[in-house]
């Protein structure tokens, strides 16, 4: 099959044939993503695909949506399911940062400007405007979409004025809203990761994934953001730990294994539940967020006292294992989860506390599934990020990698072992 380069110069993209019309589901929007995704030559599996090297696995609805010549992470679907993805600036100078996957094409979004930042001009362009090492985005409750700037290339040095989470207003597709993190919020050695929104649209809530793992509260309405549980057991690399893959640890060329701390974020429907943990680790955490609300009119009490009354409302759910992102379904309230180290996602029936994982597709195309995002029917997309095969971990490998973005639908029924009644959506 083509696999057409997802982030050349727009000036050199080739018009794309469209040889073949597959067939249209009756979801809503799934015709305008069917045609886009032949247009970019990417595979679609209509109807249900039995996961693959998983005896005894369930049939799941797996759809490769789209092939990247890029690493991708982050990625979010509109109300009116426009597609948003991004790429870190981890082993290469991408040109593409942030881009809208748009009539088959990545357009960078919200212009080429926006993306015009490269690690050999960053004495010539302006961080605190222009994207610099995207880790994050998702669509907020207002409908607008929102990015999530570490600034913080190859997860080094963070770019000073780089460190930001920016609100694009989908209208117009301009900026709307730039709430800019001091070394207070995002201090050398941090790396914010992901972000979920209060259902009402005034909280932020982040994951910082760095050296020193930590949660972070934004009030979007003052622009006042906080940390919280810096350096807490809870938000660190669990050090009885060690992710592999292939059955073996998975290590630099130096040695070092893993060492993401606090990286998956997921919040309840209604937003009274925040749930987090780290990659190296294997247990789910929560908070009422009632709490960390309460954090922000506290910030100016000394961060030992104030982490220590937050960390005594934390809630061990149960274990998960290694894992990356975190989604809970506005559909089914259930809460999906990407596993790295065994190409799966799985699912987690919250209705009662310690309820087992269990398994909804495992599939070995599916190197390093990472983020998720909820389209407006219930899809689930997410990405594979293929880290272990990085040049983080492998030597030699190539600066830009080749990833992808799937999708499935989920059933009340898609999961082994998932015997509790389907709780009903929030």
């Amino acid at each position: 099959m083509p696999n057409v380069p997802m982030t050349r110069r727009l000036s050199d993209q080739p018009t794309i044939p469209n040889p073949i019309r597959p067939r249209i589901g009756p979801r809503p929007g799934q015709r305008a993503l069917t045609l886009a995704a032949a247009l970019l030559g990417t595979v679609l599996v209509p109807g249900r695909v039995l996961a693959q090297d998983a005896p005894g696995a369930p049939a799941a609805p797996l759809t490769k949506v789209a092939s990247f010549d890029h690493q991708v992470t982050g990625v979010t679907v509109s109300r009116d399911g426009r597609i948003f993805v991004n790429f870190p600036r981890w082993t290469e100078d991408t040109e593409v940062s942030v881009a809208e996957l748009k009539d088959g094409k990545l357009v960078p979004f919200p212009d080429a400007a926006w993306n015009a930042w490269r690690n050999a001009r960053k004495d010539e362009v302006a961080a605190k405007d222009h994207w610099v090492c995207v880790q994050s985005v998702v669509a907020g409750p207002n409908g607008n979409l929102w990015v999530l700037d570490p600034a913080a290339p190859a997860m080094g040095a963070l770019v000073p004025g780089g460190p930001k989470l920016i609100e694009i207003d989908l209208k117009t597709n301009q900026p709307a809203r730039t709430i800019a993190f001091d070394e207070s919020v995002a201090p050398q050695g941090s790396y914010l990761n992901d972000v979920r929104f209060s259902p009402d649209g005034k909280t932020a809530y982040l994951t910082d994934s760095g050296a020193k793992g930590a949660l972070v509260v934004v009030d979007l309405d003052g622009g006042r953001a906080h940390r919280v549980l810096d350096g807490d057991p809870s938000t660190q690399p669990d050090k009885s730990v060690t992710v592999t893959y292939d059955g073996k640890p998975l290590r630099r060329p130096d040695g070092r294994g893993v060492e993401f701390a606090a990286d998956g974020i997921a919040l309840s429907p209604d937003g009274k539940t925040l749930y987090w943990q780290a990659i190296k680790g294997k247990t789910l955490y929560s908070l009422p967020t009632e709490t960390l609300a309460g954090s922000i009119t506290t910030a100016l009490m000394p961060t030992a006292l104030a982490d220590k009354s937050v960390a005594g409302r934390i809630d061990t759910v149960g274990e998960n294992g290694p894992a990356d992102g975190l989604i809970i379904s506005r559909k089914d309230g259930r809460m999906y989860v990407t596993s790295p180290q065994d190409d799966s996602i799985k699912v987690r029936d919250l209705s009662a506390k310690g309820n087992a994982l269990s398994t909804v597709v495992q599939d070995k195309r599916l190197r390093w599934p990472d983020t998720f995002a909820e389209g407006p029917d219930g899809t689930l997309y997410f990405t594979t990020s293929h880290i272990q095969d990085s040049a983080f971990y492998k030597p030699g490998a190539p600066a830009a990698l080749p990833t992808e973005l799937w999708s499935f639908k989920p059933g009340a029924t898609d999961a082994t072992g998932s015997t509790a009644p389907t709780p009903a959506a929030r």
